[in-house]
């Protein structure tokens, strides 16, 4: 009787605790959430009165183009893209070009056209979600990764459903969003070498396969949704539309072999012109002539020309004036440290040893590269060679060695000097040769080797370079001149400096060239068709041109 008593206190006492156990937990549950919807509706508070606040839009955004019309410059470029977009099979694309020339803006409205197109795979509702390649971080771990996506497992979950059940999550990334549209990726250039091998992954199966220790494909719980993402991967069928201000031989070659390459160019000075006169009318003031020059001679694309147009509103408002005048711009350039825009003519007079050559710079942009040849006897019985200029070389080195690569521009410059003797028959060494890369430029590669050689040549020979020629192409130990890259970007450089004639190899000859008014393009297949073109005695000689055979024919002394 006694111990049945105890029994009975025993459990009245344990039942009295547990009841007071789980009425605290109920009252702290419910406190939790008290403070959790406090906590929640005064940072809602916060948010929606930030909300309340806005600023007035930009001027970069009012200029921001909503027309393929308001893409300046870009008319072949767009033309390419869409080409490769606009169609029952869109294909990937990597966009080349410098900054601010509108690859961002054009591939927004491409989406929007093809979305119009019946014969089109996009839908209305299709996305274009865009990703900047130089801020994409991932986890070595899996668990964060917003380009392709990434697996919350249960370790990482705290105490959620999902991590409490021991079931792990799988996260979307950015190219799942994009699917059935466009995945934008910004200098893709830049883009980590394993988010690189990523995504050329998710481009071939189009879908994205994701894995983790806690799945377990036989577990009964598992939720349906998780074990057919695990099994048969999110859905990522989309196209890329990549950009990127570097050179396409910087760029992934896997990635390059599944996409379209397009190239949008530098704007020319009166396209910034153009920009800088929109961009003031959409603000609601007018520029004058003088300061629309000053603008497109010191902005070197579409977004520095729109910033010293906004800067000019700014002086132009605060000194209650509609106009933007050229004291304003000038003013801006003097305390922003404007540099002009690098324009480089030909010379006026044919001078002897001295050409135009042609080279490529930055993204894909063309420019006049002068090389100054000077050649006198040796005083000694071996002359020497000269080169100087920036002339750049190329450092490899691992744990054991270190190995530096003498510059391709020397290469060449060795190069010319053996064909001279060999085809020609001219004893180079017993001259003291100076070669110089004047302005500034780093040189490198082998498309100089015509120009060098002809420097060197009428250096030697005291006959001065037509100076309306300007020419590119590699040279072979056997005098052939060998193909080269960005032709077109040199043509467009040589055309905007004044040259009349233009020499490539036979290689790189287009057949649109031929309706080329402007400037004859010559294509040639050996340096003494150089020579003959270059060295000519009348600047007005007469040029006979068979495209076929590649010779070429003047009314100038055959030398």
């Amino acid at each position: 009787m006694v111990n049945s008593s105890v029994v009975s206190y025993i459990s009245l006492f344990v039942t009295i605790i547990m009841g007071m156990y789980f009425l605290n937990a109920i009252k702290s549950q419910n406190g939790n959430k008290v403070v959790v919807n406090r906590e929640n509706k005064k940072e809602m508070e916060k948010l929606t009165k930030l909300k309340s606040i806005n600023l007035t839009e930009p001027l970069t955004e009012k200029s921001r183009p909503t027309m393929f019309k308001d893409v300046i410059g870009q008319e072949n470029g767009i033309k390419s893209l869409k080409a490769a977009i606009c169609g029952p099979n869109p294909q990937h694309v990597i966009i080349y070009g410098p900054p601010g020339v509108g690859k961002t803006a054009a591939a927004r409205l491409v989406l929007e056209y093809v979305k119009k197109q019946k014969d089109s795979p996009f839908q209305e509702e299709a996305k274009f979600v865009e990703i900047d390649a130089t801020t994409v971080r991932f986890d070595d771990r899996g668990i964060a990764d917003p380009l392709i996506g990434s697996v919350h497992d249960p370790i990482y979950q705290g105490a959620g459903a999902f991590g409490a059940a021991g079931i792990p999550q799988p996260k979307s990334g950015a190219v799942t969003k994009a699917h059935g549209g466009i995945l934008f990726i910004d200098e893709i250039g830049e883009l980590h070498p394993i988010e690189m091998n990523k995504l050329l992954k998710v481009m071939e199966d189009r879908k994205v396969f994701l894995d983790s220790a806690y799945y377990n494909s036989e577990d009964p719980n598992m939720p349906l949704y998780v074990k057919e993402i695990f099994d048969n991967g999110l859905p990522a069928d989309f196209r890329l539309i990549g950009a990127t201000t570097r050179n396409p031989e910087e760029i992934c070659p896997a990635l390059r072999s599944r996409c379209v390459e397009i190239f949008f160019r530098a704007l020319l000075q009166e396209e910034i012109e153009e920009i800088a006169e929109n961009a003031a009318t959409k603000a609601g003031f007018k520029i004058d002539s003088i300061s629309k020059k000053l603008v497109g001679k010191y902005a070197s694309n579409g977004r520095e020309a729109v910033s010293l147009v906004q800067l000019g509103v700014g002086i132009a408002l605060n000194e209650k004036r509609d106009i933007i005048k050229s004291d304003d711009i000038e003013w801006i350039i003097e305390n922003g440290q404007y540099s002009p825009r690098p324009e480089k003519s030909i010379p006026e007079e044919p001078q002897v040893g001295y050409v135009n050559g042609l080279a490529v710079y930055g993204a894909n942009m063309g420019t006049i590269m002068e090389i100054e040849a000077s050649c006198q006897k040796a005083d000694s019985t071996k002359g020497k060679l000269i080169i100087t200029g920036i002339v750049e070389e190329e450092e490899l080195s691992n744990q054991s060695k270190k190995l530096i690569m003498k510059s391709t521009a020397r290469s060449s410059v060795e190069n010319a000097v053996t064909v001279l003797k060999k085809i020609f028959n001219i004893q180079c060494d017993k001259y003291d040769i100076h070669i110089n890369f004047p302005g500034g430029m780093p040189v490198d590669g082998p498309s100089a080797g015509i120009s060098i050689t002809t420097a060197i040549y009428s250096a030697i020979k005291g006959i001065p370079v037509n100076n309306k020629v300007a020419m590119t192409g590699e040279i072979s130990l056997h005098g052939k001149v060998k193909p080269i890259g960005g032709v077109n970007a040199k043509i467009s450089a040589a055309k905007k400096a004044g040259s009349k004639i233009i020499i490539i190899p036979k290689e790189n000859w287009q057949d649109i060239f031929e309706s080329e008014n402007e400037v004859k393009i010559i294509p040639v297949t050996n340096i003494k068709d150089v020579i003959n073109i270059a060295l000519s005695s009348d600047n007005n000689s007469e040029i006979l041109l068979d495209v076929n055979s590649g010779v070429d024919v003047l009314s100038a002394e055959s030398i």
